[in-house]
């Protein structure tokens, strides 16, 4: 029974958490959102801008930073290595074509690309995380199935 007790504690934890961590997504989403909109803006400026390779670069800054945001926003949701891989890939991209970095930087931006398409090759699980947090490979809720047994284990001691 107290066995039981730890479980259902672990798994109340778990899911607080993942509840947490929605709430953050949301917020994230929020405020992507409002960056969407400031995205928008920029292209009026960059029509207007005196500059405007200046004015570009602001633009696809604001971009991908929206962009890495939706990505982040997805890892959140999917738990999957897939989407955390994503997000790295965009943010490396983010850094090559934004900031303009030297030549030593690229290569290292492109050999930090070519380690992650080569671990996603080649190391790559796809079992993993492929079911969502608070269920178990079946789908079926871990939470639920504590509940149940703990309610069994309840019943069984009573009857004896």
């Amino acid at each position: 029974m107290k066995r039981n007790r730890l479980i259902f504690c672990r798994q109340w934890v778990a899911r607080m958490a993942s509840i947490i961590e929605t709430v953050v997504a949301l917020v994230v989403l929020l405020a992507i959102l409002v960056a969407g909109v400031r995205v928008l803006l920029e292209v009026q400026d960059l029509v207007l801008a005196p500059d405007v390779d200046e004015a570009f670069t602001s633009f696809l800054r604001s971009a991908f930073n929206v962009v890495i945001g939706i990505e982040f926003v997805k890892m959140l949701a999917k738990h999957s290595p897939g989407s955390a891989i994503e997000v790295l890939l965009f943010a490396i991209a983010r850094q090559m074509v934004v900031d303009h970095t030297s030549p030593l930087e690229n290569l290292v931006s492109i050999l930090a690309i070519l380690l992650i398409f080569v671990i996603r090759k080649y190391l790559f699980v796809p079992a993993f995380g492929a079911h969502m947090p608070g269920e178990d490979a079946f789908g079926t809720s871990s939470l639920l199935a504590a509940r149940e047994q703990a309610l069994r284990d309840a019943d069984a001691e009573e009857e004896e």
